[in-house]
């Protein structure tokens, strides 16, 4: 017979169970899955208690309400389980930071450029920032054109999240990822997987022998 349990060993997120459904009738789903039906509530904790098992309120809302015969102490290890996998493969979009000068040579402006399209395959955003010098203030619109050619140049993997716009001596702008940071170790994984396999392979295996002929 499955175990009452206390009020106190009850969080208020859970669902109610057994004895804490208090409601008339519910709509009852076996512990197969199966549709049972409209059934008071007595007889289908006994239904319950016969089979070993919770009488577990899914959708308190519904009406009746549906209930479902089933191993309480098993879904909530499971849904916490669920809940704990979850968090590890949350990955949070991190804020990396690109600077150019006003007055940039090519070869930097490459090594910034390829150094930016990294962070955005990873799934990160990119803060480009210009620092001005001296006079170099006078002459906003150079820092504009020079942040939209970044956007477009980096445009395969990442878009603009928000526009140039002067923050104290420096001029920033926001470039969001096309992908997210899941979908990028997603993909990146696969990648290692497929090496992995391929690197497995033994190189120059033998072939069958051919049959000698007739």
């Amino acid at each position: 017979m499955a175990k009452r349990r206390s009020i106190e060993e009850h969080r208020i997120s859970d669902p109610r169970t057994n004895d804490r459904i208090r409601v008339p009738e519910v709509r009852l789903v076996g512990p197969g899955g199966e549709q049972v039906g409209v059934v008071r509530i007595e007889e289908a904790i006994r239904l319950a208690q016969e089979a070993d098992l919770d009488l577990v309120e899914v959708a308190p809302n519904s009406k009746p309400p549906v209930a479902k015969i089933m191993d309480f102490g098993k879904f909530k290890y499971e849904t916490a389980q669920k809940a704990k996998e979850a968090k590890r493969n949350q990955t949070n979009t991190i804020l990396k930071e690109v600077r150019f000068r006003l007055k940039i040579d090519k070869h930097d402006y490459e090594t910034k450029r390829k150094r930016a399209e990294g962070f955005l395959k990873q799934g990160d955003k990119v803060k480009a920032m210009i620092l001005f010098r001296g006079r170099e203030q006078s002459r906003p619109e150079q820092g504009v054109r020079l942040l939209q050619r970044f956007a477009e140049d980096v445009a395969e993997f990442g878009s603009v999240e928000s526009t140039p716009m002067i923050d104290g001596r420096n001029m920033v702008m926001v470039i969001g990822p096309l992908r997210t940071k899941a979908e990028a170790k997603a993909e990146s994984d696969a990648r290692k997987t497929a090496a992995k396999s391929s690197s497995s392979a033994e190189p120059g295996a033998e072939q069958p022998a051919e049959s000698p002929a007739e």
